[in-house]
This record gives C-alpha cells, structure tokens and sequence, in this order.
C-alpha cells in the first residue's frame, strides 16, 4: 500500500563511506558509445516519477530540469537526498555516469551508486560542486559486484544555507542491456494448488494453441483416471493474453489428496479435494495480524521462533518510540502516546484509514458468525481459536486481535481541549523513509503525528461504534469508551467535514489522502445507529445519496478510499429496525451486485471477479478481487443460494494458482507460491538470517501501472496477469497490507465455514419471533416455532443472536442459556417433539442499557436456517 521506497539513514550512508572512502573507482573504464542506458527518465521529460528524495521538499519538473528545495543547517550531506532505485549493474562491466548539476545559493554534492539496504555498500561515488550556472559532470568506472536493484543517490544536504537544486540529463550507461524477463509459469494446466470443496465448482485452465476442444483426465494420486471429459475453447484472454481452454471437473466429489490434472500433454500441480481445505488459512490468515503487531515484543511460542522479535517503537534506544510522539512542525503543540496497533504494509507507519478498514473486516468477519447459517454461532472464531497471547480470556482471540488496532486508534484522537478536539489524527510513521531489511525495535528514526483528517476520523467513528456493540457481551467498560469516541469522532467530523490529509504529505510515509469523504460519513452514520438505535444517524445516513446509490464498484466493491459499500453489508445484515421493504430493497442491491460479479467470473477465463483490461490490474489487485468475492459470500449468506458461495469459493481459484503465472499468491500455500514479499521485517531475500513473510500473508498482485522502479524495469509491456514480480523490490505488485490480509481473513473463513460446500437445506420450520414488551432496561420476548417439515421434530435447540448488550435474565417453557451475544434455547422435556405442522412456543425476559433491540435476521434449529415471520 504505502510505496515504501528504500530511503539512506544518516547512520547507514556514514557507514558506506566509511567502508569505502566515498571514492570513485579509478577512470581508467571505457564505455562504448552504445552502451545501454540503465537509469529511467533521466531527461524527465516523463516528470519526476521514478525518481524520489527525502529530507527536501517537493519534487518537480521546472524548465525540464528536476528541481527541489533543501533546508539548510542539515547536519549531514546523507541527511537530504534524490534518488532512484532499481539501477542494474554487473560486476566487471564499464559504466558512465553523468548529470548536470545547479543549486542556489551552491552547494557541495555526492551522487552515490550503492547497496540499497544495510550496509549500504558504495559501488561508486562522484563529488561536485554545484552553482547556480549548471555544470555537467561525468565518470567512468567499473561495478565492483553484481546488483540488480542497486541505488543511485545524490546526496545534497549539510549546506548552512537553504538551497534549490536542479539536476538534468542524468545517465548511467555501461553494462548490458536487461534480457527479457519470462517467469517460470511451470505446468500449462493450471487449478487451484490447494484444492476444491468437494460439492463446490472445480475448474481449471490450460494454455494451449490448440483451436479444438481437448480431453482432459483427473487423476488420482496413485495415478488413476477418475474422471474424464473434455475442455471448452476461451480464445484468448486478455487480462494474460495467452489462448486457453478451461476445464469444469465438478461433478467429481471424492475427498482425497494428490490429485493431478492431465490435459495437451501436461499435468498440473498436485491438489486436494477436501471439506478441510480451509480451516488453517482462516488461522494463518489472522495470525498474519499478530505478526505485525507494534509496541510488544513477538512470541515466538506462538508464531514460531524465526519470527520473535523485541517490542518495537517503544523508546528502546536506538528508537524514539511511540509513547510520546510530537506533531510534524506547525501541526500541533502536544505529544500523544500511540503506541500499539499494526504495522501498516512493508513499511513502519501505522495509518488510521487503512487500519480502519482492516479492523473493519476483522470485527465484521465475527459479526458474520451472528448472522450467516454457516457460521454455526461462530465457535470457530472464539477463544483460543488463535495463537494470540489474550487467548483463554474468554473473549473471542479475533476480537482480542482487532481491539490491539482499536487501543492505537483511540490514542489517535485529538484530545479535549485542543484545537480540532475529537478529530484523529491520519497518521503516525518516521519522518524519513527507511532502508530494508529494517527490524521495527531498530528503526532509528525520529517519529511524527501527522495532521488530523475528516477521513481519519470518520474511520474510528466508524470501527468504534462496531466495537461498542461487539464487545458489549464481553467487557462493557471498553464497549462503552469506544461508542463515547465513536460519537466525539462523528460531532467532531460534522464540524470539520472538509479537512482532508494532503497528497503531498509522502515523505517517510504514505500519504493516504481522500478528498471525497461522502462515503466515509455515510459509513459511520449507519454503523452508529447500527450501535445506538439513535434518530440522528438514521436521518443523516438515509439522507445521503450514497443510500440510494450503487455503491459496488466493478473493479473492487471497496477499499480504504471508497468505503460506502461497507454501510450497505453492514445494513444489509446485521439486525435493524428499517422497514421491512427498506431492508429488502438494500438486501437486494448486494445480490444485484454479486450477480455482476457472478456474469464477471464466468466471462473470464481464469474465473475471477475482475475484468480482463488494464484499468483492473491496480495496486491490490488481489485484495480489489477478494472484497468483490466478499460481496458474493454476502449475497450467499443472505438467499441461501448456492450461486453466490460457488462465485466466492471459486474466486479463491485464482488466488491460489489458477491464474497466468501459476502461482498462488498466500505465502505457505500452494505447489509454488510468493515468499519475497516486501517487508522491512520479513526480509529473508535481502538478509538470510531474517524469515521470509509468514504463512498466510496476502501479496498485492498484477499492477499493470508497474508504478516501482524493479518492476517498472523488469515488466515493461506486460499482459495485465503478468504485471508482478515476487521480489521484495516490487513494493507495488509484492508488497502485504493489513487490509488485504484482513479481505483474506475474512473470505478464508467464510470458506472454512462451508465444509463440503453440499446442497443449501430447504428450510423445514418457521419461527415468530415478537418483543411484546419493552421499558428503558429490559423486554419480554416470545418466540413460536413451526415445523413446517415432513417429519416430526424430536429434540430442538434455537439458536440466534442479539446485536449489542442485551442479556437473558429469565426465561419459560425453555431452558435458554447464552454466551456473549449468542442465545440457545433447548427444549423442556414435556415439549421436545414437534409434529409436522406442529408448534412450540416458548418466552423470556432480557435486560438492556436501552440500545436498539431489532429481532434477529437468523434464526436456525438444530443448525438449519429457519423463515422468519
């Protein structure tokens, strides 16, 4: 998410050039005039991207030179710099570097080819003096080593006065000219490397020239034909551009391990057919979130030992930590304590409007269990369901994960009595960018609160009025501090509709910035009456014309930025007093938009929710396609139609290897998956001792834009499916994010939940459920069950749940019990069958803090969905 450029430290550049005398190599290299050129848009005529710079100002292009400004009294000449990375270079051969150099008033510059990561070894170095006429230097040397993402740096601060620099025709020619990259794509028949639901879809893809429809052979692992048939001709695709076929082994559905699929001579990677296929990546999924914890040290008795690691950002030297962290200059006149949270991506900034989606999915993949059939109550997401180090305190460890992020979030609001009191801060990471691989208790940067947002405070009003009524059963004083600043935030955005996080604010960070922020109001007004039943919200959210609106995107249902859509699932299902056409009209606008992605997975031919063009394959693709493959989840879980969960189970296809390059990419999953992801922490690629990323860990994905240097060189012209690279370079198709692996989270364990995907029950029982009466603390409630079956019921156990803090206090003609905001209501003895077409009916007594209390969307018996009346 965040373009976590590798920037020089002022340690690491004193460390280069003490190791290598910030010398040139001797000028002795000859470099024919045709030699490739390796740097990219040197003339900037293309403006300033791929080029950076940290400790300046604002790049830009004036006069077709590259400009910028650099404050002076820096201490150091590595205390500012411009730069690009991704330069290639190969041991032995000649190069030429040359530029134009000027600054005003002038200053003394070094124009560094390095190591990009610790140590920071200095390949190359080049000394100038810069005036405000433009001098063009020029130098020959020859690469000590082989690197082929090595940095180039002009090194420009440590002058007493401010200066403007400008550079020009910036050349590094010498070496060769990069081959053509080809990844190894492996077999030409391509499936899911995990495996296929046993009554779910199976299908796969196989690149062929063949015009012809061809036979195809499933077989099991002793080799054995199990089931045959033949292919259907796609032509060709134009997210890989490659001519397929695809195959639709459906109708087969043995459990077993090891099946091949055999089609044009080729056979596929080894895969399962299985109902269990996805119970440890709901797990692994979510462990991803612990390991990305700041601010406590990492256990590695619960992660793994690879992966233990000191608290960091604590204030242990050589951090400044997170406990006492001052604004950016002129931002504020307070420091805030913030520790805690996630770490955002690859980098070590912490960004309340990504975190809020991601504590968003987590909270929301919970609240699912209290709505969806499927989820069976949710004991698969309860205590010690997670290695966390909260489980066994009877909280369900998927709350306990998601409240790390929402105690950081809730340290991010301004406090009273400050100007923009309420507001949240946007974020909080160092002030310049840091190299890789960097362990977060060894980052040595300072740390910065960066301007309050309507944005960013609309997200905690969002998540914490979530908060307060999913932990409302379970700690009541944390439920009631978030609904207070879920309100504060919400008062507080009202007042300040329109202070926005700046574009430009991109230095040692990301800049997160949104200036349409209709979407994140209207998210925040329905998940506090959601909360507190209270007139105000109501009126403001179906006030908004996002109410009305198509708020499902084609090209993905939602994200950080564009976050109505989330307003209308959590509508659409969680239990509310709209009336009942109201609730229908916005059910059905899910299930009209799952039906376009449904149409989008069967016209391509990989079997994905996302168009073939360009314009699909963005930064996240992955998690743009896992959020639209939410929408169909949703749309199951809401009709019962089996169309929906075979779209989303299906979508998971591609994830996990059914797509151009034939690679899954979970970290730990599959045949051949991604393991360089991009990471400061999980850096194996650049330092060994470090671990990869951990199991289940979501890579961003194709980006047609390339919009990084190593990918940018490597890919050029690539089909859509082909614009990635796992290499922990490509911060914009490999990076990991919170809110793609929270997307991953939640989709993984909706298909956990389905088992083997069998045919959907005809519901046999009708249950009236009907709050008789109701006072400032409590209810009464009756609830009458119909077996509109063929056979009598002989045994019965109701199950459903309350949205907030409702609680049983006496009950009749049951036995009723609940845990957290499940309630179970079994049979007396005298009552235990139901005859077909008989009733049973049954009362109890609840109290309340006087929040909303809607009858449940779902009531099941003996586990099966029951029609609500």
């Amino acid at each position: 998410m965040t373009p976590s450029r590798r920037r020089l430290t002022a340690l690491a550049a004193a460390a280069a050039l003490a190791l290598t005398g910030g010398t040139a190599a001797p000028a002795r290299a000859e470099v024919p005039p045709d030699a490739p050129e390796q740097l990219r848009n040197g003339d900037f005529s293309a403006g300033t991207s791929p080029w950076f710079s940290y400790g300046t100002g604002d790049l830009g292009v004036t006069d077709g030179r590259l400009c910028t400004t650099v404050a002076g009294g820096l201490t150091n000449p590595w205390d500012a710099g411009i730069g690009q990375d991704a330069v290639p270079l190969i041991a032995g051969a000649e190069y030429e570097l040359s530029f134009d150099i000027s600054a005003t008033p002038g200053a003394a510059v070094k124009a560094v080819l390095q190591l990009g990561s610790a140590p920071y070894t200095t390949y190359a170095s080049v000394d100038a003096t810069a005036t405000a006429t433009a001098q063009h230097v020029a130098r020959t040397f020859t690469a000590p080593a082989d690197n082929a993402g090595a940095q180039l740096i002009f090194q420009v601060g440590g002058s007493p006065e401010a200066q403007t620099f400008c550079l020009d025709n910036v050349s590094l020619r010498g070496g060769e000219a990069a081959p053509p990259y080809e990844p190894d794509t492996g077999p030409r028949v391509r499936v899911n490397q995990v495996g296929y639901l046993p009554g779910g879809p199976k299908n796969a893809t196989v690149v062929t020239d063949a015009a012809e429809a061809l036979p195809w052979q499933l077989r099991s692992a002793a080799g054995t034909v199990v089931a045959d048939g033949t292919t259907t001709p796609r032509g060709v695709d134009p997210a890989s551009g490659q001519r397929v076929q695809t195959v639709d082994f459906s109708a087969y559905r043995t459990p077993g391990t090891g099946y091949t699929l055999v089609v044009d001579g080729e056979t596929s990677h080894p895969f399962d057919i299985s109902g269990a296929l996805y119970d440890r990546l709901r797990a692994d999924s979510l462990q991803f979130f612990y390991a990305q914890r700041s601010g406590t040290p990492i256990d590695g008795d619960l992660i793994g030992a690879a992966y233990a690691r000191p608290a960091g950002h604590l204030g242990v030297a050589p951090n400044q930590g997170d406990t006492d962290v001052p604004c950016q200059p002129g931002v504020c006149d307070y420091s805030l304590d913030v520790r805690g949270g996630w770490y955002d991506a690859g980098d070590h900034g912490k960004y309340v409007v990504n975190g809020g989606i991601a504590t968003y999915q987590l909270l929301n993949a919970f609240e699912r269990t209290r709505t969806a059939e499927s989820a069976a109550g949710g004991p698969a997401l309860g205590d010690a369901t997670l290695r966390v180090p909260e489980r066994g305190n009877t909280v369900p460890d998927i709350l306990d994960e998601a409240r790390w992020e929402l105690e950081f979030l809730l340290r991010m609001q301004v406090p009273a009595g400050q100007p923009l009191a309420g507001m949240v801060h946007h974020k909080i990471h160092d002030r310049n960018w840091t190299g890789l691989p960097l362990a977060p208790q060894d980052d040595p940067q300072p740390r910065e609160l960066h301007p309050p947002s309507t944005a960013a405070t609309l997200n905690l009003a969002a998540v914490a009025a979530q908060c307060a009524r999913l932990f409302a059963p379970y700690d009541a004083a944390f439920a009631t501090r978030c609904g207070a600043a879920a309100k504060t935030a919400y008062a507080a955005a009202k007042a300040h509709p329109a202070v926005y996080a700046s574009a430009t604010d991109g230095t040692g960070g990301g800049a997160y910035d949104d200036t349409n922020v209709t979407d994140e109001f209207y998210w925040a007004a329905v998940e506090l009456w959601l909360t507190t039943g209270a007139s105000a919200y109501l009126t403001d959210l179906t006030a908004s014309p996002l109410h009305t609106a198509d708020v499902f995107a084609t090209g993905g249902a939602f994200g950080w930025q564009s976050v109505a859509a989330l307003g209308r699932l959590d509508l659409a299902t969680v239990p509310n007093g709209l009336p009942a056409a109201e609730r229908a009209r916005i059910r059905a606008s899910v299930t009209a938009a799952a039906d376009r992605y449904l149409a989008t997975v069967r016209d391509q031919a990989y079997g994905l929710p996302l168009p073939g063009g360009a314009d699909a394959y963005v930064w996240g693709s992955n998690s743009n396609l896992v959020n639209n493959a939410i929408v169909l989840a949703t749309a199951f879980d809401l009709s019962r139609d089996a169309k929906y969960r075979d779209g989303a189970v299906q979508s998971a296809d591609y994830l996990l290897g059914r797509n151009a390059l034939n690679m899954s990419y979970v970290t730990g999953w599959g045949e051949q998956h991604a393991r360089n992801q991009h990471s400061r922490i999980f850096a194996h690629q650049l330092n060994p001792d470090l671990p990869n990323p951990p199991a289940g860990s979501l890579a961003g994905g194709p980006n047609a834009a390339l919009q990084d240097p190593y990918a940018a060189n490597l890919l050029a012209g690539c089909a859509p499916m082909f614009c990635y690279v796992d290499d922990i370079n490509s911060y914009a198709t490999n990076e990991m994010a919170i809110n793609w692996n929270s997307a991953l989270a939640w989709l993984a364990s909706f298909l956990a939940d389905q088992g083997d995907a069998a045919a959907v029950p005809a519901p046999t029982c009708a249950v009236t459920y009907t709050t008789h009466g109701s006072w400032p603390d409590g209810f009464t409630t009756q609830v009458t069950v119909k077996n509109t079956g063929n056979a009598a019921v002989n045994g019965w156990s109701l199950r459903w749940a309350f949205v907030g803090d409702q609680k049983v206090s006496g009950y009749w003609s049951a036995k009723v019990t609940q845990s957290g905001a499940t309630v179970t209501a079994k049979n007396e003895s005298w009552n235990a069958r139901i005859a077909p077409g008989g009733t049973v009916t049954f009362g109890l007594n609840g109290s309340t803090s006087g929040g909303p209390n809607p009858n449940p969307n779902l009531i099941t018996l003996n586990g099966t969905a029951c029609t609500l009346s």
